[in-house]
């Protein structure tokens, strides 16, 4: 955790420790960037956004992995456009991360071990009927079975990655690349 007067010395040292923040979001369902929001372009041309769980940040690999409902409206949003942004704010540490991501969509047999992985008490948040989305006559007249058939996995590829500390002295970078990360400091 960071205090209000944090400065960060080097681009290598600001790069860490957001991935760390994402590293903790997934182990630790209290962590802020355990539900980071993720931005989409809906089908009808505006940005639309909504909070997701953090199943993966891999800083070695730069991807990030997110489960769904094979039928929502944003897998069908990403295999239209699969350019999407997550947006992290967290509050304690003063970081506000962003991320470019490009997502592939996996289902079936590709997903058939990360099923295996969800609890089973999870499980039913894939195979709402009606589709999640669809109109209801009233707000409980829907039916969570558990359909694995239903379980895919937005695996993200991270393009970019922009870190913002609003501490004490205001710190920004920006850092680009998907094997070899480069980044420089811009103006907060």
């Amino acid at each position: 955790m960071t205090s209000p007067d944090t400065e960060y010395a080097s681009l290598i040292e600001f790069y860490r420790v957001a991935w760390d923040q994402l590293g903790r979001g997934v182990a630790d369902a209290k962590h802020p960037a355990h539900t980071p929001t993720l931005a989409t372009i809906s089908v009808n041309g505006f940005p639309t956004q909504r909070t997701v769980v953090l199943r993966v940040a891999d800083r070695l690999t730069s991807q990030v992995e997110v489960h769904t409902d094979s039928l929502t409206p944003k897998v069908e949003e990403l295999r239209e456009n699969n350019k999407a942004a997550l947006h992290v704010w967290i509050r304690k540490s003063m970081l506000q991360l962003r991320l470019e991501v490009c997502f592939d969509v996996l289902t079936g047999l590709e997903v058939a071990d990360r099923w295996t992985a969800v609890p089973p008490a999870s499980r039913i948040s894939y195979g709402t009927k009606p589709v999640p989305g669809q109109p209801i006559t009233g707000p409980f007249d829907y039916e969570k079975p558990a359909e694995q058939s239903r379980f895919a996995v937005l695996k993200g590829h991270v393009q970019q990655i922009e870190v913002l500390y609003l501490g004490a002295k205001h710190q920004r970078a920006i850092y680009t690349g998907t094997d070899d990360w480069c980044g420089h400091w811009i103006s907060p």
